[in-house]
């Protein structure tokens, strides 16, 4: 399948069903986020296999919405190895970790769709309880969770899942 037909595919998940995600395919679900691109290929992300009871739970009570994922994985990354700008004017210390975070995230979402496996990006969360929860070292920022499985009977696309601006209102050329 072409990567935009991917893409357009590609929804929330908020109706995991029980089927838990095949070794396999999760693995390679982790490898699209350990070769994702990363500032200076600096490679800070931290990924936690979220999948025991145990560690569902804990997820849970940060208050992270797991909609009955059977796995998820929480994206960190080590404030220590992130790659920072220092030549923006605009902030002090431009640090890359949310941004690297994400597109180790996004690539880990498209193959698992590609892999007919569903996601959801999580971040209603408080960081800090992430950290306790998880008891993170002190040099470990979480940036998000994506929750992982297959659809139940209820699954479909959230009501503006298709709703999307015009090209000229969000692209400009300059």
């Amino acid at each position: 399948m072409a990567f935009i037909d991917l893409a357009r595919q590609r929804y929330s998940e908020r109706y995991f069903g029980d089927k838990p995600v095949e070794k396999e395919k999760l693995d390679l679900i982790l490898e699209a986020g350990r070769i994702a691109p990363t500032a200076c290929n600096y490679q800070p992300q931290r990924v936690y296999v979220i999948e025991s009871a145990e560690a569902m739970k804990k997820a849970v009570s940060t208050g992270a919405s797991m909609c009955g994922c059977p796995v998820a994985v929480l994206i960190c990354y080590d404030r220590e190895e992130v790659a920072k700008i220092r030549r923006d004017r605009c902030y002090e210390e431009y640090n890359c970790g949310e941004q690297d975070a994400a597109i180790v995230a996004a690539s880990m979402m498209f193959e698992a769709e590609d892999l007919g496996v569903h996601s959801l990006w999580i971040r209603g969360f408080d960081s800090q309880d992430v950290i306790d929860a998880f008891d993170l070292p002190a040099n470990e920022v979480p940036v998000m969770m994506l929750a992982l499985g297959y659809p139940s009977a209820k699954s479909h696309p959230a009501h503006l899942h298709a709703k999307r601006k015009a090209m000229e209102e969000t692209v400009k050329y300059i």
